[in-house]
């Protein structure tokens, strides 16, 4: 019997194709390290003539990042509870300068190149400069300390307009902590919005056209025609976002310590796998959520 190759199954093939780098990189660079530390997680670790030797301990490392370790559970929590207040932030940042970069004005090439300055700044070899050099560290604490205090001084501002109109609590205090987490926003969101832009420019301009024959404002085209074909890519960027936001934090500076400071590799582990197991329900969560309201257009 002949197959038939449909639309979608050639879509499938492809997307298969895509996935055949990671998969094969994954196989030959992951899969080993990635056994290997669930193993070390119920052991202990001790060198011994010139070799490692396993102490298995069951779950011995797992109950006592939970009960005895004295800042575990708190870097945990404020790591999950910093990425939730993050990720909205962020993309909401990244749609909206995307949309404005993506008009059509003098400079915007230059303005895109601005955009995208946070995540070369942000690369491997500029951090390695910047460790290396003990006056830009000087110099880069100095202005850190000077922008905070200032951050400061605003939010405390928008804090008392926002609590004179009657706003609710919770939400004042959200919008002050973005206020004073300005920066970070904005270093985080280079790649959101290089994808949000490529999705903007992939959009039929004659549907903003026959939108505009209708009489539709910017308001109603936004939320009727922009919104919905880059829905896809809203779900891209939450997935990015999430994951890079566990990247480089105070619990993998943890981790680090425990396995290279302290030497104590099994409880390192422990503690990998159990931010995986939470980061890998926090995606699974999102991703059932969101999916069901994305919009693809054919």
């Amino acid at each position: 019997m002949r197959l038939r190759w449909t639309l979608e199954r050639k879509r499938g093939l492809i997307g298969l194709l895509f996935l055949v780098p990671w998969i094969l990189g994954f196989m030959l660079f992951f899969a080993v390290p990635f056994i290997q530390s669930l193993v070390y997680s119920f052991n202990t670790i001790s060198l011994q003539s010139n070799q490692f030797t396993l102490d298995y301990q069951g779950i011995r490392n797992y109950t006592m990042i939970f009960t005895e370790h004295p800042s575990f559970n708190r870097v945990l929590t404020e790591s999950v509870i910093g990425m939730i207040v993050n990720v909205p932030l962020i993309l909401v940042f990244s749609l909206f300068a995307a949309v404005l970069i993506n008009q059509k004005f003098r400079g915007r090439f230059l303005v895109r190149a601005i955009f995208f300055l946070p995540v070369i700044l942000a690369s491997g070899a500029i951090l390695a400069m910047e460790s290396g050099d003990f006056m830009t560290s000087m110099m880069k604490n100095q202005m850190s300390e000077s922008s905070g205090n200032l951050s400061t001084l605003k939010s405390g501002e928008l804090e008392n307009l926002l609590s004179h109109s009657g706003v609710s609590p919770w939400i004042i205090v959200y919008l002050t902590g973005a206020v004073n987490r300005i920066y970070q926003i904005i270093s985080s969101s280079g790649v959101q919005i290089l994808i949000f832009l490529a999705g903007l420019q992939s959009i039929p301009t004659t549907l903003y056209e026959s939108s505009k024959l209708e009489g539709a404002t910017a308001y109603e085209a936004f939320w009727k025609i922009t919104f919905p074909l880059v829905s896809p890519l809203v779900l891209t960027n939450i997935i990015y976002t999430i994951i890079d936001s566990f990247n480089n934090n105070a619990m993998t500076k943890l981790m680090k310590d425990t396995a290279f400071i302290s030497f104590e590799f099994g409880r390192s582990a422990s503690m990998s796998w159990v931010y995986f197991t939470i980061i890998t329900i926090i995606l699974a969560v999102s991703f059932a959520i969101i999916s069901k309201k994305v919009f693809y257009h054919d």
